[in-house]
């Protein structure tokens, strides 16, 4: 027995020691309570029992990787998670326009893994996949316990190949499977036309790395042709980057706040706008797919008078990730900070509410008026 003791302390003594050696467990214990030291080193006891301990011999790769993602799981935070090496390649290439999927954008509304809004001309919007269905399996594999990027990860593949969606329709309650082929989803975030009486029609579709510059062609464009109008239609737009968010609202949002940032320590910071004056009436189109960066945009346009909104209560997505490296390829994906609209609104899991409350009929019919977009037109028509 007393043999048996001292093995154990002269463990526990070698992790400590090893763990006390590294610069940064060093300073994090300088730092540290007494409670956080203990905690600290119970991981890493844990960690020597399974290395020395388990019937077979994981590398230690293996175990820091599950360690990193239980931890941020625990945040109960869809959108934080630990990004593995192919997870993370796979979140750049999206930011930077193009990647292999179906073409939906999901996130988690009510602990349910859910379709934000499918991408206009893809797989999954031909398939008939809309706004608000719930995804309940991934290939037969139920979602229920999988972490929103791993979902991301499961259902994006290589294209040509094929993932079975089973999707619950809340309206209906109608449960379907959809069996979608991926294709090479190519995000061009802008488009644009002029409507009758001069009335530039703008939808972007999500806030990727070109959207702001791209914007600004599809604005100069309709200017050119003589616009005196416009409806932003950012229906079902999921979101995206903050920093193309206050580039858009810079067309539409006057001189002033147009979102602020604030940290767990109280600290905010200000993203404004530089425009002088708002040139044209403004319509925008928001829905329940309308969520996070488009959220921004909205919301600048309400708060400061400069448009009005027109559709159905937007998603509610008032929080700001940022990515974090750690190495060989790996991040981490963490939520930083709240946005608050320039009237100091948190809208997060509340969304925002239009001026003017226009309801789709649902399913949509092949063919089925926009209503949406004739209640914009309608009311810029007023104003001209």
């Amino acid at each position: 027995m007393p043999n048996r003791r001292k093995l154990l302390v002269g463990a526990i003594l070698l992790v400590v020691a090893t763990f006390v050696l590294t610069a940064g467990g060093f300073l994090y214990l300088l730092n540290a309570g007494s409670a956080d030291v203990v905690s600290t080193l119970k991981f890493f006891r844990a960690l020597q029992i399974v290395r020395s301990r388990y019937i077979e011999e994981v590398p230690m790769d293996t175990l820091m990787s599950g360690a990193i993602k239980g931890m941020v799981n625990s945040l109960g935070d869809p959108h934080s998670v630990y990004l593995d090496a192919k997870m993370y390649k796979e979140f750049m290439i999206e930011t930077e326009g193009s990647f292999g999927g179906v073409g939906i954008v999901i996130g988690v509304k009510d602990k349910v893994l859910t379709v934000v809004s499918p991408i206009e001309g893809t797989p999954g919007d031909k398939a008939g996949i809309k706004s608000g269905d719930q995804i309940l399996k991934i290939d037969g594999q139920e979602t229920k316990d999988l972490a929103l990027d791993e979902a991301v990860n499961k259902i994006r593949g290589p294209e040509g190949s094929q993932v079975t969606l089973t999707i619950r329709r809340p309206a209906t309650q109608e449960v379907k499977d959809y069996t979608l082929t991926r294709s090479n989803i190519q995000i061009r975030t802008v488009a644009g036309k002029m409507l009758p009486d001069k009335i530039g029609y703008i939808r972007i579709s999500m806030f990727n790395e070109n959207t702001g510059a791209d914007l600004n062609r599809k604005y100069q464009e309709l200017e050119k042709e003589g616009m005196k109008a416009v409806i932003l239609d950012l229906r079902d737009n999921p979101g995206g980057l903050l920093e193309e968010s206050v580039k858009v609202a810079n067309k539409f949002v006057p001189k002033g706040p147009v979102v602020s940032v604030v940290t767990r320590d109280g600290r905010q910071e200000t993203h404004s706008s530089t425009l002088e004056a708002v040139k044209y009436p403004v319509v925008v189109l928001v829905n329940g797919g309308s969520a996070s960066a488009s959220e921004i945009v909205a919301g600048a346009i309400q708060d400061t008078g400069a448009g009005t909104l027109v559709g159905t209560k937007t998603y509610g997505k008032g929080s700001v990730q940022t990515i974090m490296r750690l190495d060989n390829g790996t991040a981490i994906k963490l939520t930083i900070a709240k946005y608050l609209t320039p009237s100091g609104r948190s809208i997060n899991g509340v969304g925002i509410e239009p001026d003017v409350k226009v309801e789709l009929p649902e399913p949509r019919q092949p063919g089925q008026k926009d209503i949406q977009l004739e209640k914009a037109i309608e009311i810029l028509k007023s104003k001209l």
